[in-house]
C-alpha cells in the first residue's frame, strides 16, 4: 500500500499537535478511538467568543500514517470555520483531499468524529445543547447528538400519492428503517 505525498507530509511534518486547556470554555475536546485498529485520536477547537471562529485546533494522535494524516488536515481545515461550518466537514472530504486507500477510509472516519465530539463538548460547554433551525416558516428543534446525524439533510415537503407530509432527504444515510 502507497501513501500519497499529502499524507507523507502530514505524517512526516504534523501541523497542529498539541494541546489546549480543555478547562475553558472556549474549548473543545473530542477524543475518539478505533478499537478494531488501535487508533485513538484527540482533537480540540479554541472558538473566539466575541467572532464565533475556531481560531486554534490541535490533535494528539495514537496510530498509523493515514490516522495521523487526517488528524492533522482536519484541524488545518477547521481554523476560520465558525462551529456550522466545521461540523460540515466530511470524511470523503478528507479522504480525497489525502488521497487515502480504501483500507485507511476508518481513519478519516475517526477524525470527522473527533471534529464533531469537539464541537458537542464546546456546546455543552456553553449552554448550546440545544440546536434551533428555522427555513421558510419550518422550525426544527435538535439536540447535540441528534443533530451530528442531521447534518447536510434536507427537509423535503410531498404532495402525492401517499399524502401529504414532511420528510427528511439525508444525503449521509446508508440504508433506512422505512
Amino acid at each position: 500500500m502507497a501513501y500519497s505525498d499529502k499524507v507523507i507530509d502530514h505524517y512526516s511534518n504534523p501541523k497542529n499537535v498539541g494541546t489546549l486547556d480543555k478547562a475553558s470554555k472556549s474549548v473543545g475536546t473530542g477524543l475518539v478511538g478505533a478499537p478494531e485498529c488501535g487508533d485513538v485520536m484527540r482533537l480540540q477547537i479554541e472558538v473566539d467568543e466575541a467572532t464565533g471562529l475556531i481560531t486554534d485546533a490541535k490533535f494528539k494522535t495514537f496510530g498509523c500514517g493515514s490516522a495521523i494524516a487526517s488528524s492533522s488536515l482536519a484541524t488545518e481545515w477547521l481554523k476560520g470555520k465558525t462551529i456550522d461550518e466545521a461540523v460540515k466537514i466530511d470524511n470523503m472530504d478528507l479522504v480525497e483531499e489525502l488521497n487515502l486507500p480504501p483500507v485507511k477510509i476508518h481513519c478519516s472516519v475517526l477524525a470527522e468524529d473527533a471534529i464533531k465530539a469537539a464541537i458537542n463538548d464546546f456546546r455543552s460547554k456553553n449552554g448550546l445543547e440545544q440546536l434551533v433551525f428555522e427555513d421558510n416558516g419550518v422550525k426544527i428543534v435538535t439536540d447535540l447528538k441528534s443533530f451530528l446525524y442531521l447534518v447536510n439533510t434536507e427537509l423535503e415537503f410531498s404532495d402525492g400519492l401517499n399524502g401529504k407530509g414532511f420528510y427528511f432527504n439525508n444525503p449521509n444515510a446508508s440504508r433506512s428503517c422505512g
